[in-house]
């Protein structure tokens, strides 16, 4: 069931309609039951793999608390904890992974002359399996480390890690946030104007970036790379620009969508995007960008592995272990691995030359407080970014190379002048709608920075009239530039895949 479909239009406002009105005391088994067939939409019987991992993950917790003031308390805790991360990662693995690992196999075993596996795994991947797993994982080592209670209530704790609008695409919640406010649910304050207000609009948001731009980006983005041998270094990097707005514009659009249904309900996630092509460095793009799994990445696998505490080379080599798995979470493909490798060294070389950087700078007397060189390094994190999204769109690394190599020995410049960027897939009113889109996006990432606000605090800020005004204009722009097919088809989300 897609965020940007018919069925949610009638499946959201019913869960509200029930939730407003039945008593406290059953809220949250309402909630559970709607998640649960909310995920089910998609293939019913994947139900059993989310609720497996809720199963481990409450019993291992409940399992630590039994185990403390044990003589081998430590190493029994120690002994679960393992044996439930090797269950939840063993059938991701086995899902997201397992053809990967065969192929990749086979491709070994062919540059050997050995015979080839032939096995394959039929099945679809299950939708939101990364993020659950995730989110199940963090809450069972919370505990283990004592940072949280565990959670005594099993349907409590299913409702945490299948809660419907955040489910299949994060963002990915912690225990401590999100379990904190389900304990608190019979006390919620429902029927909040300014809370469902604010919901509202950013749902309203959402379903702009994702229908407005994100989709009708992808037609030019599917376009040129799909037929990549036909085009030269300006339409080339016109669509790699293309594609950072649409992943950046279809992520967050659904994060933002997530967090507007949660807040109409009373309840907060955290912020998975802050205006990151606004990012002034590498590691600032990376406090900007999917915020949720870069923290969760930071507390359950870069400080495990030491951090910074152990000397520069051991730091280098954690973040390059963080951003090699990262890539690797994102999908069953060696392109997300060297996307995800391209960040870490990225990070590895801002940190190698920061001090010289730094020198460089005083001796020149650059002033690095002025605009202009913060503009300056937002454009170089965001030409370095859109680079990297090269590996990241492109089907296999050689593809990668060889669209990288049409950029620098096809120069296209012509096609600025001669309206061949209208013969991308989009014609000249479709380009246009997606620029003035971008536009508006530009506009509300600069209050994001400069006020420090979000769409729906900036606007719950202003005068009545504005506030109307600027929503019921994003809304008539949802409905007539809205990309949907004549059976209102919605095109699914990027990352469902991940």
């Amino acid at each position: 069931m897609q965020f940007n479909s018919v069925d949610f239009l009638i499946f959201f406002p019913a869960v509200i309609a029930v939730y407003f009105v039945i008593p406290a005391k059953i809220r949250m088994y309402w909630l559970l039951a709607a998640s649960y067939y909310f995920y089910m939409s998609w293939n019913a019987k994947y139900a059993v793999l989310i609720g497996g991992s809720t199963v481990v993950t409450y019993l291992s917790a409940l399992l630590f608390v039994k185990l403390n003031g044990t003589k081998t308390a430590e190493t029994k805790k120690k002994a679960v904890m393992v044996l439930c991360i090797i269950i939840n990662l063993g059938i991701l693995a086995l899902f997201k992974y397992g053809n990967f690992a065969i192929e990749s196999l086979n491709k070994v075993l062919g540059i050997l002359h050995i015979g080839v596996v032939e096995r394959r795994f039929d099945f679809l991947l299950p939708v939101g399996i990364s993020f659950y797993t995730f989110q199940a994982l963090g809450y069972m080592i919370d505990v283990y480390r004592g940072d949280v209670e565990a959670e005594k209530n099993f349907f409590r704790y299913a409702l945490f890690v299948s809660f419907f609008p955040q489910l299949v695409a994060g963002p990915i919640e912690r225990s401590k946030n999100l379990l904190g406010q389900m304990r608190d649910i019979e006390k919620k304050k429902l029927w909040d104007l300014n809370a469902i207000s604010s919901g509202a609009i950013l749902m309203v948001w959402g379903l702009f970036m994702k229908m407005v731009i994100a989709d009708r980006a992808s037609i030019l983005v599917d376009t040129v790379f799909d037929n990549y041998r036909m085009y030269g270094s300006t339409e080339l990097i016109t669509a790699i620009v293309f594609f950072a707005l649409q992943i950046y514009c279809d992520f967050a659009s659904y994060s933002t969508i997530a967090t507007g249904a949660a807040r109409i309900m009373g309840f907060s996630l955290m912020e998975n995007f802050n205006a990151p092509y606004l990012a002034t460095s590498i590691r600032d793009f990376w406090s900007r960008w999917h915020i949720s799994l870069s923290t969760w990445f930071r507390d359950y696998l870069y400080i495990p592995l030491g951090g910074n505490r152990k000397g520069r080379l051991r730091k280098a080599l954690n973040t390059m272990i963080v951003f090699l798995v990262s890539g690797l979470w994102h999908g069953a493909n060696w392109t997300f691995v060297f996307w995800g490798g391209l960040h870490g060294l990225y990070q590895v070389i801002g940190d190698l030359t920061k001090e010289i950087r730094g020198r460089i700078a005083a001796r020149l007397n650059v002033n690095t407080e002025c605009f202009s060189h913060r503009l300056l390094r937002t454009l170089v994190t965001f030409v370095l970014v859109s680079f990297a999204w090269i590996f990241f769109r492109a089907n296999t690394i050689t593809e990668a190379f060889s669209i990288i190599a049409r950029i620098i020995t096809k120069p296209t410049p012509w096609v600025l002048f001669n309206d061949g960027l209208y013969k991308l897939g989009l014609a000249r009113p479709e380009m246009n709608i997606l620029i003035v889109g971008v536009v508006i996006l530009f506009l509300v990432d600069l209050i994001r920075v400069i006020k420090k606000q979000t769409l729906d605090s900036f606007l719950l800020t202003q005068n009545l009239w504005f506030e109307w005004a600027v929503v019921i204009g994003l809304i008539v722009m949802i409905f007539i530039f809205g990309e949907y097919g004549p059976q209102f088809d919605a095109k699914q989300f990027i990352y469902f895949q991940f």
